[in-house]
């Protein structure tokens, strides 16, 4: 017995050490004795790796003392409480709730609901409607009387027309008639779009509610989208306060002469233009399709913009004057090349309501919950009229502990949905018989368990919702820690910014400038002319008089305090007083009257103040990570380190 006794400790302990060794293995370092495993750091490298901008990131061990940084701080963290604040354990649990949601659709309602969308933002629609106002819990009564009012206008658009009818019954305060326009998929709520996609041209929909009250849709018209259009633009905006400057639209109209002229629309969007997102980049904007932009006119513009290069004439918006040029149209994206946006917005707009009725089938299939709930019968046994009043108490005698349907492992008892019926007779609008309360708020009830059990289980069933709700909650416990750490002592430490300032003074100074006159022309011959009247310090107005005329801009001047970066300077300028020599600049030539060279200038502390927090609170953390590295000991597993380097050349 004593061999039997001696050879089974034996193997066990042969047993724990194998697997003492396989953990070990598993693991990349420790932060004290908590473990970091290869596994953990090699999905979040790989998932950071076409991310990060700076090639030293993707190098592992640049990366390894980055994620060392990281546990060091989340060490910290959790050493200082942040985790049981209460700040931030709602915070988290408001953001995995919002994540939950995205991992709980039934995939194939949510397919064709996006496919539906797809299709309706391939064509435009162009509508007018009648709006009868209606609360969305008004009475029986009020409901009837605003139905009876759009079926008698709708009766009434059928035989006088839609328009006689629209502009004379509307009052702007229970009734609206107006005109809509032309509009796409998700330009209006759901049932609306509905009404009017699924309408004919020249015909009147039936009428129709939505939350807003009933309505009557005439569509006018159905278009393929007009896609998307690339565009240039050129724009002048009034320098208030500034009474020297040209007025806008003056100066926009000498722009579109010379390029009339022939001149460059890029080279001239890179002298003048003061959108300056976009001025460096000869005047180019991002692409978007109709109701994209904050301003009607401007896209308009752009889309009556038929051919590649056509150039608009002048227009102004409440941004200020415009050239538009067309360099590009685009039709709808592919089906698969826009899904991921448009599921997201299908999520976010009245079509969910479908999809969670899926999830909710879904679910019921997934715990076995039968339709039918015979425990029903009972609870509208217990109601009274006294519901209607709000003053309604479970009677005595109720049967509290019964059960009443069991989710997962979770059982839910009668005493249950007993408080829920209890605290729903608070709400308003408790309308209807006694029996369609009792259903409605049982779907309710247990609508919101079945998402709430699933959502609790979630990061059992689904191991990528598990790592992302971790992520987050490291990164928010990380932000905290930070914040309270080094952002905003950093911002108060009134003394040790000086301190910084004054150690590093010379780093905070305003680069060389001037003041400054460019002049700017597509002929050399023209410049040299100015030049000269420039040494006799003619007034620019006078210059401009006796250079342009009506037909024909032959310069125009940019002047004010710039350094070696601003725009209208060459590249290769030399700062010095006096008048230049001709230079090529944008494809165009430009002389500098420089009236004043401005030295390098140190910044004061207040000058400077946003610049020097950002790097004292650099020089802080740093100082910090070593105090960490000090306080909790780092140990690296050299064997796991090497086998992913390995892993990762492959």
């Amino acid at each position: 017995m004593q061999l039997r006794y001696k050879f089974t400790l034996i193997l066990i302990t042969l047993i724990l050490s194998v697997k003492a060794q396989s953990v070990e293995k598993d693991v990349l370092f420790f932060v004290d004795n908590d473990p970091v495993y290869i596994s953990e750091f090699l999905r979040v490298y790989n998932k950071n790796l076409d991310l990060v901008q700076d090639e030293s990131q993707k190098d592992v061990d640049e990366y390894l003392t980055l994620f060392t940084n990281y546990k060091l701080k989340l060490k910290e963290a959790r050493a200082l409480g942040l985790h049981n604040k209460s700040t931030y354990k709602r915070e988290l649990l408001n953001y995995r709730k919002q994540l939950a949601k995205s991992f709980m659709t039934d995939t194939k309602v949510t397919e064709a609901m996006v496919e539906e969308a797809y299709e309706r933002i391939s064509y435009e629609v162009k509508a007018n409607h009648i709006l009868v106002k209606v609360e969305e819990n008004a009475s029986p009564e009020d409901t009837l009387v605003a139905y009876n009012s759009i079926l008698k206008f709708r009766n009434r658009a059928l035989n006088e027309g839609f328009e006689t009818v629209r502009k004379e019954v509307h009052n702007g305060k229970s009734v609206f008639g107006e005109e809509l326009g032309y509009f796409s998929g998700f330009r209006m709520v759901y049932k609306f779009e509905n009404a009017a996609f699924n309408t004919g041209v020249d015909e009147i929909s039936k009428p129709f509610r939505t939350r807003f009250g009933y309505h009557i849709v005439h569509v006018l018209d159905k278009r393929k989208s007009r896609g998307e259009r690339t565009v240039a633009h050129i724009m002048i905006v009034e320098k208030k306060g500034d009474s020297l400057a040209e007025k806008p639209k003056v100066r926009i109209q000498d722009i579109y002469k010379k390029i009339n002229q022939g001149e460059d629309f890029e080279a001239l969007a890179k002298q003048f233009s003061d959108d300056q997102s976009s001025a460096s980049k000869g005047g180019l904007l991002k692409s978007f399709s109709g109701g994209q932009l904050g301003s009607q006119e401007f896209e308009d513009v752009a889309f009556g913009l038929n051919n590649i290069d056509d150039v608009s004439e002048p227009f102004q918006t409440k941004y200020g004057w415009h050239i538009v040029k067309l360099i590009g149209k685009k039709p709808i994206p592919t089906y698969e090349a826009i899904r991921p946006e448009l599921e997201e917005k299908v999520k976010r707009d009245d079509r969910s309501k479908l999809i969670d009725e899926a999830l909710y089938k879904s679910l019921k299939t997934k715990y076995g919950i039968d339709d039918k709930q015979p425990a029903l019968d009972y609870f509208e046994s217990i109601l009274s009229e006294d519901y209607f009043k709000r003053t309604w108490r479970l009677p005595n005698g109720f049967t509290e502990d019964k059960p009443l349907v069991k989710i997962g492992e979770k059982q839910f008892l009668y005493k249950d949905f007993g408080n829920y019926l209890f605290e729903a007779q608070r709400r308003r609008g408790q309308k209807g018989s006694f029996k369609s309360i009792v259903l409605k708020k049982y779907e309710e009830f247990l609508h919101s368990n079945l998402v709430t059990y699933q959502e609790d289980n979630l990061e059992n069933d689904n191991e990528e919702f598990a790592h992302i709700v971790n992520e987050y909650r490291d990164g928010l416990l990380l932000f905290d820690l930070m914040e309270t750490t080094i952002w905003n002592v950093a911002k108060t430490d009134s003394v040790g910014i000086q301190d910084f300032y004054k150690t590093h003074k010379n780093k905070y100074v305003l680069p060389q400038r001037i003041d400054a006159v460019v002049a700017s022309s597509s002929k050399q011959k023209v410049l040299k002319k100015v030049a000269k009247l420039l040494e006799k310090n003619m007034a620019l107005d006078q210059i401009k008089t006796l250079v342009n005329s009506n037909d024909k801009v032959e310069v125009i001047f940019t002047s004010g305090i710039m350094d070696a970066n601003h725009q209208a300077l060459p590249k290769s300028f030399q700062f010095k007083k006096g008048i230049s020599k001709v230079y090529k600049h944008n494809e165009a030539f430009v002389i500098v009257q420089t009236k004043e060279v401005l030295p390098k200038t140190p910044q004061t502390l207040e000058e400077a103040k946003g610049i020097v927090i950002n790097d004292y609170q650099a020089f802080k953390e740093e100082s910090w990570l070593k105090d960490l590295g000090n306080k909790y000991k780092i140990q690296i597993n050299q064997d796991a380190l090497n086998s992913i380097k390995t892993q990762i050349k492959k």
